[in-house]
């Protein structure tokens, strides 16, 4: 471990020793190994994935040498999958690799139980007919699945699980967890024996933040019928009854209390997302529920009993200007009753697999401890089978996209890469890959969009003639520069399912390289 330790140093510091274990126990399997899968799966090999298979039936042409390094002239006649599949390993010796020769399409029609095995399918460059039966066999085995596709200057990125659920979402901004609107005994206690009357000036300058909020707004509270300020106007007074305290101008303790002063504004309890979860059909308990759902449960006992409205308390404080004792001391209080609230959600947790008919035990005490660390940050994650987006798109948020400006592009995009499968099943090849009928396939390609928005429900719409002539031009090429981006996108979002940590992309990712944007549609 140790070894694995300064190896993956980098990535420890992002999502932890269990989140590099996890990395480590997944399988992975990659359906087909263009450009954009075998770049996909490069950068989970060097991430230290567990072990990877590569299925793809066809042999390396002298096209391939151009777009994709992972072969070189004396791969070409060979197995594509052999040859991705060895300089994979050579990569990361540490991971377990193997290839099977056999096309996708066959695979997912001749043995569908074969992708049972792994813990995440990625299947790239496969075409809608294809991509609609492995949803269903992989949402019938729960195993997760991304879909990905690079296409000229276009590509998108699909997850496709039934549900994801995610304790440590990690948000870029969330605030502290200070209970400054709502102390409990211990905290309040600790600030009423501070005086922040004191007048030795060095004393009254290393009063944390914490106790003069909390005191200043039981201060107001006193004075106004034990409501804390809501109005602008009465958070703008609490503001000017701060600075009123202050002695001295320089005193960093009071500027941070002002600038802190939101958290005595922010309302109490738990947030409407929260409130969402708790209340979801899933909490309701039994044998099969999962282990994220049986804390769930605890949870909203816990809100409803010994947390009077609240989650756990986190536990943590930020640094701030203060007296080293006192520093210590709120740390002390914040950690003590961190400590009581995860010893009262243990208990419920242990009580409700028993319920359950589970052993007590079963779900470690490190996860519990997790699990109230960020309970306000619980984030579940539920996609639509891709059939149903395919047949039934929201013809409300398609219609909005089709005339939004930002959007027109990235919505053409989307529609034009369901378009070119029509295309291939109707003409036997994709728009524009073979000379001399251009004009051809552009009034071919024209018609089968008009036919496919017509059977979305956008009636009498089309796209433009120049995304349409793009669309031909780029002749089902796979560039590597795309390819290397929607490879980055897709290895990211494996790489968060897997771990559980941080939140997948929820709609559908659209890359724009003419315009360099890259969108989300949710349809």
């Amino acid at each position: 471990m140790a070894e694995a330790k300064v190896k993956y140093d980098r990535q420890l510091r992002i999502w932890g020793e269990q989140g590099q274990a996890a990395l480590e126990k997944a399988s992975i399997c990659l359906l087909n190994c263009g450009p954009t899968g075998s770049e996909t799966l490069k950068n989970l090999v060097l991430g230290g994935v567990g072990s990877i298979t590569v299925v793809d039936g066809s042999k390396v042409e002298v096209g391939d040498l151009g777009n994709n390094f992972m072969v070189d002239e004396s791969s070409v006649g060979r197995s594509k999958a052999k040859c991705v599949c060895s300089f994979l390993q050579e990569l990361n010796d540490a991971v377990k690799a193997k290839f099977i020769e056999e096309y996708p399409q066959a695979l997912i029609v001749t043995n569908p139980s074969f992708f049972s095995q792994f813990t995440l399918i990625v299947a790239t460059q496969l075409e809608e007919d294809s991509m609609i039966k492995l949803d269903r066999i992989c949402r019938e085995a729960n195993v997760m699945l991304i879909f990905a596709r690079s296409y000229g200057l276009t590509g998108f990125v699909r997850v496709s699980v039934k549900e994801h659920t995610v304790i440590e979402s990690k948000p870029d901004h969330f605030l502290d967890d200070l209970r400054l609107n709502n102390p409990w005994p211990g905290l309040k206690s600790f600030a009423e024996s501070i005086d922040l009357t004191v007048a030795d000036p060095v004393a009254h300058k290393h009063i944390p933040k914490v106790v003069i909020l909390v005191n200043m707004a039981s201060e107001w509270a006193n004075s106004h019928d034990g409501k804390l300020p809501s109005t602008r106007q009465e958070k703008q007074e609490f503001k000017e009854l701060l600075k009123s305290r202050m002695i001295a101008m320089d005193e960093e303790n009071y500027k941070e209390a002002l600038e802190s002063s939101f958290n005595v504004f922010a309302p109490r309890g738990i947030s409407s997302d929260l409130q969402l979860i708790i209340d979801d059909s899933a909490a309701e308990l039994h044998c099969g529920s999962s282990d994220f759902w049986v804390m769930v449960a605890a949870l909203k006992e816990f809100i409803a009993n010994e947390g009077g409205g609240e989650v756990p308390l986190e536990g943590s404080i930020p640094d701030m200007t203060s007296s080293t004792e006192h520093y210590v001391n709120l740390q002390k209080i914040y950690h003590a009753k961190a400590e009581a609230d995860f010893l009262v959600m243990e208990q419920r947790v242990r009580n409700l697999l028993k319920k359950t008919g589970r052993d007590s035990a079963s779900i470690p005490k490190h996860t519990i401890k997790s699990f109230c660390r960020n309970a306000r940050k619980l984030k579940v994650c539920r996609y639509r089978p891709i059939e149903e987006e395919f047949n039934s798109p929201s013809l409300t948020e398609l219609q909005k996209y089709l005339t939004d400006e930002d959007y027109s592009v990235a919505v053409g995009f989307y529609i034009l890469l369901r378009a070119v499968d029509r295309f291939a099943a109707n003409y036997n090849s994709f728009p524009g890959v073979f000379d001399g009928g251009m004009d051809e396939d552009i009034s071919r390609l024209k018609m089968t969009v008009v036919g496919l928005l017509n059977d979305l429900g956008c009636n009498g719409q089309t796209l433009t003639e120049d995304l349409i002539s793009e669309m031909c031009r780029f002749g089902a090429a796979e560039l590597h520069a795309v390819a290397a981006f929607i490879g980055g996108i897709t290895s990211q979002e494996v790489i968060k399912l897997i771990t559980k940590q941080f939140v997948p992309m929820l709609g559908t990712f659209i890359f724009n390289g003419i315009d360099h944007k890259s969108q989300l549609l949710f349809l």
